[in-house]
């Protein structure tokens, strides 16, 4: 690692004619990202993928220019030098790290790109003694801002505000169905179905250590259960729900943190101690669960603390009873 930050360039010390072709490289890598972004949001948001398509074709315009001036001034042999050839220039996020990520989030990630790519070419107007190439990074700098505003009307031209609240209100429903409702199962799951034997282990034996184990097995066991019954229960494309290994992935983890919760209090070695605070921690997980439900399920409050808390409380119940029989 050190080896290779030793052998980038500093952005100071690259040449005009480098600078022009790490500006070419720049250009193409983002078009390659705006149609990588149309693609992937062609099929649930057509509106925004047009929105992408037209950045795509603004930068491919840019690189053509780019490429024009470059032949002008140093001839057709263009250096190759790209963003992790340089010390410290911005780099891109991979594709499948903001795809996954949702609409707008991509969105923001494109905002950004521009506002870079603008960065980029100020920084190295500034940098430049060369009239020519000093204006010429100038006219750069300012075709990229054009750019952020073409993209604002090409939003205007494909994503007026009632196709804008389609997608938007689409991504939220899908981020409900794919992530929000398999982890509040799995959470609801792993915080309720773990208190019996947790708690019975605890009042049974009063050994913090044991009911830890216990605790820790119970939870583990209850995410990899339910986070492959989610994956294997549907495959997301009839209803749906999206990707099986996100829900599955969701629902298992959201089932283990659930469990651990309150089975962590018992590494405290003090018996009663740790089962203090681990029914703090039941009683915040219950009303986590609540607010989660109401917020983003819109379940009635009073209909999601009957469901969660008064259930809980009565495996809790449970728990203790047999436990100290």
């Amino acid at each position: 690692m050190l080896s290779a930050t030793l052998q980038r360039r500093r952005f100071s010390d690259l040449s005009e004619q480098e600078i022009l072709a790490l500006a070419i490289s720049n250009e193409e890598d983002d078009a390659r990202i705006y149609r990588q972004y149309a693609e992937h949001l062609r099929e649930e948001f057509p509106s925004s993928a047009k929105v992408f398509d037209g950045m795509a074709a603004e930068e491919d315009e840019h690189r053509r220019l780019l490429i024009e001036a470059h032949q002008a001034r140093f001839g057709d042999v263009i250096p190759l030098i790209r963003r992790e050839h340089v010390a410290g220039f911005y780099a891109r996020r991979p594709i499948w790290l903001v795809e996954n990520l949702g609409l707008e989030t991509i969105r923001g990630e494109a905002r950004e790109m521009e506002r870079q790519a603008e960065q980029f070419y100020r920084k190295a107007a500034d940098l430049t003694s060369d009239a020519n190439t000093r204006k010429l990074l100038g006219d750069l700098a300012a075709a990229e801002a054009d750019h952020a505003h073409a993209a604002v009307d090409l939003e205007t031209k494909h994503l007026d505000e009632t196709a804008r609240e389609s997608e938007d209100e689409a991504a939220h429903r899908q981020f409900i169905l794919t992530w929000v409702q398999p982890g509040l199962a799995g959470l609801m799951d792993g915080s309720v179905s773990t208190l019996a034997p947790i708690f019975a282990t605890a009042f049974a034996t009063q050994d913090t250590h044991t009911t830890f184990l216990v605790g820790l097995a119970a939870s583990v066991g209850a995410g990899i259960s339910m986070g492959f019954t989610e994956a294997a229960s549907d495959d997301g494309e009839l209803s749906g729900r999206g990707s099986p290994v996100k829900r599955g992935f969701a629902s298992g983890i959201m089932t283990t943190l659930g469990g651990l919760g309150h089975a962590l209090p018992y590494l405290i070695t003090d018996f009663w101690t740790a089962t203090t605070i681990a029914i703090i921690v039941v009683f915040i997980e219950l009303w986590a669960i609540v607010w989660i439900q109401n917020r983003f399920m819109q379940t009635p409050f009073m209909r999601a603390t009957l469901q969660v808390v008064v259930g809980g409380a009565l495996v809790f119940a449970a728990g203790a009873i047999i436990g100290g029989g």
